[in-house]
């Protein structure tokens, strides 16, 4: 079951955190424990310590929808970036860190109980059930926090992204789980930021359109980079590839000239050494380098490190701002949560 984007808090619903992980089925029999994503790639492999879990703590058959997440250093916040870095393909890789960063579950709904399906209850009596037997559970599992109160979620919305979350979740407490229908509403953090374009990559059916545009800020003089963006239409990146064409300059003249030392994908290069992609390790990421002359307005959610978490949006263009000018400086500094005040961390 899906979300629709909303851009306020929506009165008269049952209010979620919206956790940053990645969404998981989980079916649970006894220890025959299997994990699997929104988009049904299997996830089992990879967390060997949430199977455990699983297996030991709930005592009964049952399927739930949730989050797989990964705090931090000493659980203060959510690592998206930590989390990524579990989907290895080496099993020993793979067994070091479900000791060096371990996984935890957070569940938010039921879709199935012993021998019932239960997708056609409405969601106060699945979450009623849920919490049942979610009793007696411990960490690394977790019942995710609800309220009916608008104003708790608002502040929720406000102070729990400084510990990594996403948002709020807004769901009718008479709905029924209706897969791949988007009738939840999310509403995320929504904030703007002045970035250089710094390269393309061509769009994957036609080398004369862009396929998304690779953003920077500067940081001390440094270029870094921060991200990208890419929702046009057709029309739209055929005429911004030839737009962009005068300013395609030498990567040997560009900030992003360290990336000569990676590997060359049809005569352009990877932006970041470490930028792979793990769900599809033959991803091409290369990327046609500009001269960093333009400045480009974004829509965006939140940082991750010093990227954004997500594909930004564009929003306008912007001929009046100096590129040099665009430093992190300008970006919102959120106030710092600790995850332990959501989540309790005690496995004991």
């Amino acid at each position: 079951m899906l979300a629709k984007s909303v851009a306020t808090i929506p009165p008269g619903q049952l209010y979620e955190p919206k956790w940053d992980g990645f969404r998981s089925i989980v079916f649970v029999d006894g220890e025959d424990v299997v994990l699997g994503s929104r988009n049904e790639r299997p996830l089992t492999r990879y967390f060997p310590e949430l199977v455990a879990e699983f297996g030991a703590q709930l005592g009964v058959p049952c399927v739930l929808d949730g989050e797989i997440i990964v705090p931090g250093p000493g659980r203060r916040r959510l690592e998206f970036e930590m989390l990524q870095q579990r989907i290895h393909p080496a099993e020993s890789r793979v067994r070091l860190l479900s000791e060096e960063t371990p996984a935890e579950y957070v569940a938010f709904d039921l879709l199935a109980l012993g021998d019932e399906d239960l997708r056609d209850r409405p969601l106060s009596e699945r979450r009623e059930l849920l919490a049942g037997l979610f009793a007696g559970v411990r960490a690394p599992l977790h019942l995710t926090p609800l309220t009916d109160d608008v104003e708790v979620a608002r502040r929720w919305f406000t102070e729990w992204e400084g510990a990594g979350l996403d948002g709020i979740i807004a769901k009718a407490p008479g709905l029924a789980y209706q897969p791949d229908k988007r009738v939840m509403s999310k509403i995320k953090h929504a904030r703007t930021a002045d970035c250089v374009v710094a390269g393309y990559r061509p769009h994957k059916n036609d080398a004369e359109a862009i396929g998304s545009l690779l953003l920077g800020l500067y940081d001390q003089g440094t270029l870094a980079s921060v991200g990208v963006i890419g929702a046009f239409p057709m029309k739209r990146r055929k005429e911004m590839y030839a737009a962009l064409q005068p300013l395609v300059t030498e990567l040997s003249d560009h900030p992003w000239s360290w990336a000569a030392e990676t590997t060359q994908h049809d005569g352009a290069r990877s932006p970041r050494k470490s930028e792979m992609s793990r769900w599809n390790a033959g991803k091409d990421l290369s990327f046609v380098p500009l001269r960093p002359d333009l400045v480009v307005e974004v829509k965006y959610d939140y940082l991750e490190g010093s990227r954004f978490r997500h594909t930004g949006q564009f929003a306008r263009w912007r001929p009046d701002r100096d590129p040099e000018s665009c430093t992190f400086d300008q970006l919102e500094t959120v106030a710092a949560f600790d995850l332990n005040e959501i989540l309790p961390g005690n496995r004991d």
